[in-house]
C-alpha cells in the first residue's frame, strides 16, 4: 500500500498548488516541482511558538518535523498525547498545516525518554501516537514496520528531490560514557556526555532500516534531503551525534559512495543552535545542515569546538531552516538559510548540486 502524508481536508486547491497533490510513497514520483523546503526541530510545546509565523511568511512548500517536535520525556502514553495536543492547538502550528504539508520523524524527547535508544519500554506505543499526530493513514507501511522512518520523491527527471527521513531512536544502541571529568572537559571544550563507541556491533539505524535506506540511495533523484535528528557532521563536542558511532558513519559515507548517490545534503538538530559543517569524508563534499530550535537555544554549546563548521557563526537563538532550490540557473543549487524569529537570514550557503557528485 501506498504511504501518503495527509493534507487537511480543509486545504482549498489553490494553497500552494498543493491541493492537487495526493502524495507520494518512496516507490512513487509526483510531478510537483519543489523549491522551498522548510525544516526545524526543539520547539516545546510549554512554551510560545512565533515563530511559525516566520516560517509560514517564508512560503515553504514543505516543512520537515526533523525531532523533538515535542518534549515528551514519559512512559505515559496519555501523557505523551495530550502534548502532542499542545502543539496541535497552536494558532501559528495551524496556520503552517494549511500552507504546506508537514513530513515528520522524532529525536529522543519526542520518542519519549531522553537520549533514548532501542530500550525504550513504550516505543511500539510511542510510534503509533506519532504517527496518528502527523495523519499518516491506516494502511501505511510505517504503521506495520518498527521504526517512523520513511521517504518522499518529488519532481521530474533533472528537479527530482528526495526526502529522507530517518529514524535514530527505535533501534538505536546506547552510546558510551565520557566519564573525564567536567574539569577536563572544559579544557577541551567540550560540552557533551558521550565517547565514540567502538563495537562492531553497535548501530544507529538497526539491519532492517540499513537495508531500506539503500534501496532509496539506489533510486534516480537529483538532491536527497536527508533528515538525522542529530548531526551526522560534527562530534567533537560529546553531544549525540553519529560520530558517538564511528564505524555506523563511515557506512553511511561509504553507502553514498557505493549506491552512487549523488545529491546527499543533511539537515539535523538536536543540539539548540544552527550551523553548517562540511567533510570530506565521502564521495563528494558532504554538507550537513543543522537548525535547531524552533523554541530552545543554548549560546553555551553554540560555543563548543567544531572543526567541521563552515558557516561564520553558529546561531543560538530560536531558528528555523531553509532550502531554496534554483533548478533554472546555469548551474542549479541549493542554498541552506538560517531564519530568525524576525525572519532575517543569520547563516547562508549555496551549494552548487554539480559539487554533489562523485568525481
Amino acid at each position: 500500500m501506498t504511504d501518503f502524508f495527509r493534507i487537511p481536508v480543509w486545504v482549498g486547491i489553490s494553497v500552494l498548488g498543493w491541493g492537487l497533490l495526493v502524495g507520494v510513497s518512496a516507490e512513487e514520483i509526483s510531478q510537483q516541482v519543489v523549491e522551498r523546503i522548510a525544516f526545524g526541530s526543539c520547539g516545546s510545546q510549554n512554551k510560545p511558538q512565533p515563530i511559525w509565523d516566520e516560517i509560514v511568511k517564508a512560503r515553504p512548500e514543505l516543512f520537515l518535523a526533523i525531532g523533538d517536535n515535542i518534549y515528551g520525556d514519559t512512559t505515559d502514553m496519555e501523557v505523551l498525547q495530550a502534548k502532542y495536543a499542545e502543539l496541535g492547538a497552536k494558532p501559528g502550528y495551524q496556520a503552517l498545516r494549511k500552507t504546506c504539508p508537514i513530513l515528520a520523524t522524532w529525536d529522543d524527547h519526542d520518542y519519549g525518554v531522553n537520549d533514548g535508544g532501542a530500550g525504550y519500554s513504550r516505543k511500539v506505543e510511542s510510534q503509533q501516537i506519532m504517527l496518528d499526530f502527523y495523519g499518516v493513514p491506516a494502511d501505511s507501511p510505517r504503521r506495520k514496520r518498527a521504526g517512523v522512518y520513511e521517504s518522499w520523491r518529488f519532481g521530474p527527471e533533472g528537479k527530482r528531490v528526495q526526502i529522507i527521513l530517518l529514524d535514530l531512536r527505535y533501534f538505536r544502541s546506547w552510546a558510551a560514557k565520557d566519564t573525564r571529568s567536567a574539569e577536563e572537559k572544559a579544557r577541551l571544550n567540550l560540552v557533551g556526555w558521550y565517547v565514540p563507541n567502538q563495537d562492531p556491533a553497535a548501530t544507529v539505524l538497526g539491519a532492517d532500516q540499513w537495508d531500506w535506506l539503500e534501496a532509496q540511495l539506489r533510486l534516480p533523484a537529483d538532491l536527497r534531503i536527508t533528515g538525522s535528528s542529530t548531526q551526522v557532521i560534527a562530534s567533537e563536542k560529546g553531544m549525540e551525534s553519529w560520530g558517538n558511532f564511528p564505524l555506523e558513519r563511515k557506512r553511511l559515507y561509504d553507502l553514498i559512495g557505493r549506491t552512487g548517490a549523488n545529491g546527499v545534503v543533511f539537515i539535523s538538530g538536536d543540539v539548540h543552535f544552527s550551523e553548517i559543517s562540511r567533510t570530506n569524508e565521502g564521495p563528494y563534499p558532504l554538507f550537513d545542515f543543522t537548525s535547531s530550535g524552533l523554541t530552545n537555544s543554548h549560546p553555551g554549546w553554540a560555543a563548543a569546538v567544531n572543526p567541521h563548521r563552515v558557516s561564520p557563526i553558529a546561531y543560538a537563538e530560536p531558528n528555523f531552516g531553509l532550502l531554496r532550490i534554483d533548478w533554472d540557473a546555469p548551474a542549479p543549487a541549493v542554498t541552506m538559510e538560517t531564519r530568525t524569529l524576525t525572519g532575517s537570514v543569520a547563516i547562508s550557503q549555496k551549494i552548487l548540486l554539480g559539487d554533489l557528485k562523485k568525481k
